[in-house]
C-alpha cells in the first residue's frame, strides 16, 4: 500500500509540472518570438509631368486610384512594380519606379528608409523607398534584426542631389502589433508647382507621416501640416494596413 507521504510527494510534483507547463519559456536570443511571415512587397510608382517639370511617388493607393500602387503582404515575392495609369499629364517612368520584396522572416524590423531628393535648377523634389532600375536614386529599405537609424541613399544625379532634412528611417517593430499601418503623405506647392511624398517621419517633423506597427488596422492618413508653403493633398495621400499574420 502506498504511504501517505509518498502520495503528497507524487501529487506536488504533478502541480509543479503543470505550473511549469503555463510558464512562458524564455524569450529568443534575437528578442520576442517574430510573428510575421511572408513578403512585404513594397511597390514604389514614379510619375512625371513633362509641363510641370514634376516628380511624384507613391507608394501606396490612395484616393485617386489613378495614381495605385500594388503594395501588399503575399507567400510570392514580386518582381515587377504594378502602377497606376496616371493621368494623362503625369506618366508613369518605368526606370525610377520599382519593387521591393522584403523578407518578413529575415528579422525583427522592418527599416524603411526614406530618401528625398531635389533639383534646384527645376524646382523638384523626387522620393524614393526602394531601388528602382536607376541606382542613383536607391533606398535601403530592408528586414533585419538591426534597428537602422541613418537613412541609406543613393547620391542622387541629373541635378537632383539628396536631401538629408527631409530623408529619414523608421524601424518597425514586427512583433509590436499585427498590421504594418503604411502612411502616404503627399505634399503640394502651389508657387513651385511642385509635389513630394514622405512615407516616414524625418528631421523636419513638419511633414511627418504616422506609420507604425500596430494591432489596429488604420484607415485615415496621419500627415504633418506641412510648411506653408507645401501643404498636405488629401486626395494623393494615403494609408494601407498590411496584415502580418
Amino acid at each position: 500500500m502506498r504511504r501517505k507521504g509518498s502520495a503528497r510527494t507524487w501529487l506536488a510534483a504533478a502541480v509543479s509540472a503543470a505550473v511549469l507547463m503555463l510558464v512562458p519559456g524564455p524569450a529568443h536570443a534575437d528578442g520576442p518570438r517574430q510573428l510575421a511571415r511572408g513578403y512585404l512587397n513594397l511597390h514604389q510608382c514614379a510619375y512625371y509631368s513633362t509641363t510641370a517639370t514634376n516628380f511624384f511617388t507613391t507608394v501606396v493607393p490612395s484616393r485617386d486610384g489613378r495614381f495605385a500602387t500594388g503594395t501588399k503582404v503575399s507567400n510570392t515575392a514580386e518582381t515587377s512594380p504594378t502602377c497606376g495609369a496616371g493621368d494623362g499629364n503625369y506618366r508613369v517612368i518605368p526606370e525610377r519606379s520599382g519593387v521591393k520584396a522584403l523578407d518578413l522572416t529575415a528579422g525583427r524590423y522592418l527599416n524603411l528608409h526614406q530618401c528625398v531628393y531635389y533639383s534646384s535648377a527645376l524646382a523638384d523634389h523626387y522620393t524614393t523607398v526602394v531601388p528602382g532600375s536607376d541606382a542613383r536614386f536607391a533606398a535601403g529599405s530592408r528586414v533585419s534584426n538591426t534597428a537602422d537609424t541613418t537613412p541609406s541613399c543613393g547620391p542622387g544625379g541629373a541635378t537632383y542631389t539628396n536631401i538629408p532634412l527631409l530623408s529619414g528611417v523608421k524601424a518597425l517593430d514586427l512583433t509590436a502589433g499585427r498590421y504594418v499601418n503604411l502612411h502616404q503623405c503627399v505634399y503640394f506647392s502651389t508657387s513651385a508647382i511642385n509635389h513630394f511624398t514622405t512615407v516616414v517621419p524625418s528631421r523636419d517633423g513638419r511633414f511627418a507621416t504616422g506609420t507604425k506597427v500596430s494591432s489596429t488596422a488604420e484607415t485615415t492618413p496621419s500627415c504633418g501640416p506641412g510648411d506653408g508653403n507645401y501643404d498636405p493633398i488629401a486626395l494623393l495621400s494615403g494609408v494601407k494596413a498590411l496584415a502580418l499574420g
